[in-house]
Formats: structure tokens, C-alpha cells, sequence
């Protein structure tokens, strides 16, 4: 089973439908729910940005994908009165690209670079000084004709957002005035949000234990819990003329193959060939990754996250290996 077709993935897909994304993503901090700290550390750095009329630090997020990153990044831009410019690491290949955008953007914008682990080299040799200085400087011509030439940008503020803050160079990741990795929503919290997602998505006051039971099964990941939400909603309204309890909430997510503990198909295969044909383990990602024909980083950046943070599985220096939690979900 690849990536693409799992309902409980972080990842963004095409199913996913834009406008009724956006009706649920919060445009202001004190509508966001969850991340308290970092909340309260981000609106004093707003409040004292506002304050001195200057842009906010540049700011760092990190952790597994679906925990409000992006929307983050939008809501800064919204607090400041300003425009969020989106793009990705992979987008920007070569310096031009970058440069591009700085040099259109306005004073106090915010560019929000999604997966930044993944710039070019060459491209990340632009944004040191863009950050630090607020200018970028270019080669014209080559050989004994080259002069470069200065070009001062407007100050902005720069939101870099990865899943892999390992892959971030040193010189990168010293440049952010504000770090900060986002943690795996309780389920309270997750309540709290399908809570505001059923008055904006009109759906009729559901049984507070259907929420509570989608909050269970979500993984800790509010991308996951709306998604789930949807799909619920969706079978509700054609099986059950739209009446959402937990019942009906059970057997969409039975359909859909996510089980008690949040784990779905793919998740229980990991379990399953880690438990079975390596006898617990240890064991190596990439030689689980053959075995279940599957890329070795789509179970370290999917898969394993959210079994660690479980705790049905250890990372050794020998391998991936079994927790007694693990092995217990395995018994029959």
C-alpha cells in the first residue's frame, strides 16, 4: 500500500477538498487550538513586533507533518497585516527562483518555505544574508567581466517548517530567532477542534462520544482528525441520513480500516512482519522496507512516528525492535 492511499496519512492529497480546508483553518492565534507554549511565545514576539513596527524573528517549526505548520505560518502573516508567500525547499532549484520572490515581497511579509531540509545548496547561500542583512547579492556576467550586485530587500520574515530538523545545515538553523517543534495533539485538544469543525462544516450536533472517539483514532494529528471527520460525515449522510453518533463513527472508520489504536493497514503490516518474520527484531528500516515492499523513508517519516510516540516500537542502535507493548498488540 503506498502512502497516497492512506486515510490516516499527514500528507496532504487530492481528495482533500481546498475551500473546506481553508473554511477550517483558524486565521488568528487565539482561534488556534493546542500548542500552548509556543502560542503564548508567539504572540509575545507579535505584540512586541507591533509594537516596534519591525518583522517578527524568523521562526523555525519542526515535527511530524499535519500539526498546524502551515497554518501557522498564515496565521503570523494575518497578525501582522501582511501577505504569507508559500512555496517548498524542492520548489526553489536554483537561486533565481528565490530571488524572485524576495524581491517582490513586501516589508513585514512572511515567506513560508515548507520541507526547507530539502533547498538546494546554492539556493541556501542566498537566504544567509537575505535573513541577517535583508539583501542578496548576484553574480552578473562570468569571468573577468563578473561584478556582483546588491540588491537590498524589504525586511521580511522568514517561517521554515520541516519534518527533519536533523537535515537542516548548522548555518541555516542558527539564522531563526524562534525555534520550535510541535508535539502530538491529547485527545482533548483534538475535541476541542472537531468541535469547531462540526459548526463550520453545518453538521448537526453530534454525540460527544463520536468526537471523543475520532479524537482517538486520529494519531495525535489534526490533519488526520479533520480528514476522519469528513469521512465520517460522508458515511453518515449516506447511510444513516446524515445522523453522526458513535455508532455510525465506528463503522466508517471500520470501512476505512483504522482499528481501536489509530493504526491502519499499513501501520498493522510494520507490526506485523517486524513481529512475525523477524521475531521482534532488531532489525534494520531497510531491510523491513524490502520485505514489505515499501520505501524505507515513507516508514521512517510515516509509519514509525506515531508507533514510537505509541510506544509499540524501540529504535536501537541494532535496529527497530518490538516494545512488550508491541508484542502484546500482536498476541492473539
Amino acid at each position: 500500500m503506498s502512502e497516497a492511499k492512506r486515510i490516516v496519512t499527514a500528507t496532504r492529497q487530492a481528495t482533500d477538498a481546498p475551500e473546506e480546508a481553508n473554511a477550517l483553518r483558524p486565521t488568528t492565534l487565539d482561534a488556534y487550538v493546542g500548542q500552548a507554549n509556543l502560542c503564548q511565545r508567539l504572540q509575545i514576539a507579535l505584540d512586541a513586533s507591533r509594537q516596534r513596527e519591525d518583522p517578527m524573528e524568523h521562526l523555525l517549526l519542526h515535527g511530524p507533518p499535519g500539526l498546524g505548520k502551515t497554518t501557522l505560518a498564515h496565521i503570523v502573516a494575518g497578525e501582522m497585516g501582511t501577505r504569507a508567500w508559500v512555496t517548498s525547499g524542492p520548489a526553489l532549484s536554483k537561486g533565481s527562483d528565490l530571488v524572485g520572490t524576495l524581491t517582490r515581497m513586501q516589508h513585514g511579509d512572511v515567506l513560508f518555505i515548507d520541507e526547507i531540509h530539502r533547498l538546494p545548496a546554492a539556493v541556501e547561500e542566498y537566504i544567509y544574508p537575505a535573513m541577517e542583512d535583508f539583501k542578496i547579492d548576484f553574480t552578473l556576467d562570468g569571468g573577468m567581466h563578473a561584478r556582483v550586485v546588491t540588491y537590498r530587500l524589504k525586511p521580511f520574515t522568514l517561517i521554515g517548517a520541516t519534518t527533519r530538523a536533523g537535515l537542516l545545515t548548522a548555518a541555516l538553523r542558527s539564522r531563526f530567532g524562534i525555534t520550535h517543534r510541535l508535539d502530538f495533539y491529547p485527545p482533548d485538544e483534538l475535541v476541542t477542534l472537531l468541535e469547531r469543525a462540526t459548526t463550520r462544516l453545518q453538521i448537526d450536533t453530534p454525540d460527544p462520544q463520536a468526537l471523543s472517539l475520532l479524537a482517538a483514532r486520529s494519531r495525535g494529528t489534526p490533519r488526520i482528525c479533520l480528514r476522519l471527520l469528513r469521512r465520517a460525515r460522508d458515511y453518515a449522510t449516506v447511510k444513516h441520513g446524515g445522523h453522526l453518533d458513535r455508532s455510525v463513527v465506528e463503522a466508517a472508520l471500520d470501512l476505512e480500516g483504522i482499528d481501536e489504536a489509530g493504526l491502519d493497514a499499513l501501520d498493522r503490516a510494520y507490526l506485523t512482519t517486524l513481529g512475525g518474520t523477524y521475531e521482534g527484531g532488531p532489525v534494520g528500516v531497510e531491510a523491513l522496507g524490502a520485505t514489505m515492499g515499501e520505501d524505507p523513508t515513507t516508514l521512517e517519516d510515516v509509519v514509525e512516528p506515531f508507533l514510537l510516540q505509541a510506544g509499540l516500537l524501540a529504535r536501537t542502535r541494532q535496529g527497530r525492535q518490538l516494545t512488550p507493548a508491541g508484542r502484546a498488540m500482536l498476541a492473539p
